[in-house]
């Protein structure tokens, strides 16, 4: 390594630390788990999953993708429970990782993703506004919206409630005109100057709204014990496992794809990068920390800043651990309505407005998976949507591909000419037989199959039965209905 490459990679690493700090300690807060696990994730993830071959350039750590899933398995399981779920879903990572299956975790349509997304922003925008307020959410993510207009009558009811949230908008606002400022402005992040400004107006006047809680990380670290460990039978606990992993795994190998676009650099070997996290997430799980994925945020961050190895990562993780373990009661001033304002922040990027409008215009289909999916996801959980998304988009597919055209040739004397072309599967079954009953029962037919390239088994009885009834009419001598060539 060159020295103005390690310059390069050292400036970088500190503009993600930047980045990274509120972000571990906002989602950890919101995903109910104390703000030091999100620290602890953040840390394994520059200094495990940053050492290992995969990407060379995205940054992991805790995701606010993750939120809704972290939130809810702490609620039904427990957080002692949350180190085993995470461990065991690093291994699977880990064995997924070695079966070179991570290449198929890009075999999902973009609609299931954008509109997981969506429903994960949406989720996050509604609790962070409770959590924005100081007051507590609804458990459900249906709940949430339904309880904002009574948050709403709330807040202006109460002078604790409006400077809290008075906190979280001007964090917002902060957020939202970062880009818009002078070049040399923006050298510091976004997500540090909002909060270090929300934090200093809080001390300033001293307003009474709640802070971060921090007790230091080895106090937070809670491995998982054997009773822990015994829950992994349940199904619900299964269930979640799978969740994790899945989820987790095919964000950080969005995240790769991305991320190598933006660089020119060496690509993400999709199967490593898949161990790597799986291994990172494996260690999280043993200090019964958060979840981790590779996170687009921090990873673009890092990229803009001019990293060029993964020294930048690891060293990210560095400042993290320093950071956490010497000034720990630094952040203990700082305000979770402003945290709160990160997040809503987050999750508003996440919900794909601009693209709503041409996708309906263009692709009908993918808009309608799109707006299912993250509506599944906040009216049921993260898992229940996605797989709701990915079976609509297996419809869609198996739809557009079971296309079939019916020909009728009749040139009035002589038999009846139909000709059958595309993909003859069930789903096309109303549309084949509407058309062959619409033919006269009294003239010969030839039915042309040579033309099909695939005809499933519903659709070979289905024309079997068809010619069987066209051919059997009171006892007459039938006209025959002749079936030329065979599909597979």
């Amino acid at each position: 390594m060159t020295a103005q490459t390690w310059r390069r990679d050292l400036a970088a690493s500190l503009v993600v630390f930047l980045v990274a700090l509120p972000l571990c300690v906002g989602i950890a807060v919101a995903s109910g788990v104390p703000a030091e696990l999100g620290l602890v994730t953040g840390i394994v993830g520059g200094l495990v999953t940053g050492l290992l071959p995969g990407s060379s350039l995205q940054v992991s750590g805790p995701a606010a993708g993750l939120t809704v899933l972290v939130y809810d398995a702490v609620q039904q399981h427990g957080i002692s429970t949350l180190g085993v779920l995470v461990l065991a879903a690093g291994l699977l990572q880990i064995l997924l990782g070695a079966l070179r299956l991570g290449r198929w975790f890009r075999a999902i349509t973009v609609a299931v993703v954008e509109g997981m997304l969506a429903g994960i922003g949406l989720t996050i925008i509604a609790g962070q506004l409770y959590a924005m307020a100081d007051v507590t959410a609804p458990g459900s993510g249906l709940g949430k919206l339904a309880g904002l207009p009574a948050l709403a009558a709330e807040g202006f009811g109460s002078a604790a409630t409006l400077t809290a949230l008075a906190v979280g908008v001007g964090t917002i606002a902060v957020l939202a005109a970062w880009p818009r400022l002078p070049a040399r402005v923006r050298v510091v992040p976004a997500p540090l100057a909002a909060v270090a400004l929300a934090t200093a107006v809080v001390a300033v006047f001293d307003l009474p709204v709640a802070r971060l809680e921090v007790n230091g990380l080895l106090a937070a670290i809670r491995p998982p014990g054997a009773e822990d460990l015994a829950r992994l039978a349940e199904i619900g606990v299964i269930g979640t496992v799978l969740a994790f992993a899945l989820i987790s795994s095919a964000e950080s190998l969005f995240s790769a794809a991305a991320v190598d676009r933006m660089h020119d650099g060496p690509r993400t070997d999709y199967d490593k990068e898949l161990m790597a996290q799986g291994a990172g997430n494996t260690v999280c799980g043993a200090l019964g920390a958060l979840p981790m994925t590779a996170v687009i945020v921090r990873s673009s961050a890092n990229v803009s800043a001019g990293a060029r190895t993964k020294a930048s990562r690891v060293l990210h993780g560095v400042w993290l651990l320093l950071f956490a373990a010497l000034f720990p009661a630094a952040l203990g001033i700082i305000p979770l309505a402003a945290l709160s304002g990160v997040l809503v922040h987050t999750g508003w990027k996440l919900v794909p407005l601009g693209r709503l409008a041409p996708l309906w215009r263009e692709h009908r289909g993918e808009a309608i998976i799109l707006a299912c999916t993250a509506i599944a996801v906040v009216a049921l959980n993260l898992f229940e949507g996605v797989l709701l998304g990915l079976l609509l988009a297996v419809l869609k597919t198996a739809w557009e591909t079971s296309h079939v055209s019916v020909k009728v040739d009749d040139e009035g004397d002589g038999p009846i000419r139909v000709t059958l072309t595309g993909n003859a599967t069930f789903l096309r079954l109303p549309k084949m037989l509407d058309a062959l009953e619409a033919l006269p029962r009294d003239r010969h037919i030839e039915l042309d199959l040579t033309g099909l390239r695939h005809l499933d088994h519903a659709c070979r009885i289905a024309l079997t039965n068809w010619a069987d009834r066209h051919n059997a009419r009171d006892g007459e001598a039938p006209p025959a209905v002749a079936i030329v060539g065979t599909a597979t």
